[in-house]
């Protein structure tokens, strides 16, 4: 599969999300990867059991310094599971309710670990909360029918591990009020609540 074939596959799958920037650079190097691994005989089934795996690590070992690798791992496994799917031609309908799973497991983990090293329940409550109401938002809106979905709020899944990782890198500098990345984090959060809501009305009528 030629790079294009597969940029313009993953923006169909993606509600014709438009590729640019950011995700365009970071599919592009997910495609070489993904690729490689093809070749190597690999499942895209079992790097995305790889990226849960690389999460619970994340949770026994938060308070390592060098934890936030797993971090890396965790989220680069879910980033070329979907890739090799796609090249292979083998993405599958079981391959995507896996992903889906293995990502909320996921999100879970790394709360936890937030939550071991000291950030408040309440605010971590809060932001899983939203965090799960916003992807099922969007999974709710594709089963009644609704194929455009390419809506991209402020707190996707990429900017909640950025979020993760700046606060383990924080505690793990000693930084003191740590907590206020963790509230700018859930007005992150509630702002895509309010903006794939408005969205999702505006459709929907």
């Amino acid at each position: 599969m030629r790079k294009n074939d597969f940029l313009n596959h993953w923006s169909r799958l993606h509600g014709n999300a438009p590729i640019s920037g950011v995700v365009k650079a970071w599919l592009s190097i997910s495609f070489i990867m993904a690729r490689v691994l093809c070749k190597l005989k690999i499942s895209a089934n079992l790097l995305t059991i790889s990226g849960l795996l690389f999460a619970a690590l994340l949770y026994l070992f938060g308070k390592e310094v060098w934890s936030p690798i797993f971090l890396v791992l965790s989220l680069m496994a879910d980033g070329i599971d979907g890739s090799m799917a796609i090249i292979s031609g083998k993405a599958s309908k079981f391959g995507s309710l896996l992903d889906s799973v293995v990502d909320r497991i996921s999100e879970v983990l790394w709360v936890l670990v937030l939550y071991k090293i000291g950030i408040d329940q309440e605010v971590l409550l809060l932001i899983i909360i939203t965090a799960f109401i916003q992807e099922y938002l969007r999974s709710r809106s594709g089963g009644l029918g609704l194929t455009d979905i390419g809506i991209v709020t402020i707190a996707e899944r990429p900017v909640r591990a950025s979020f993760v990782f700046i606060i383990l890198i924080f505690f793990h500098l000693n930084f003191t009020n740590i907590i206020f990345v963790a509230y700018l984090w859930m007005i992150f959060q509630i702002v895509s609540i309010i903006t794939i809501t408005k969205y999702l009305r505006s459709k929907f009528r």
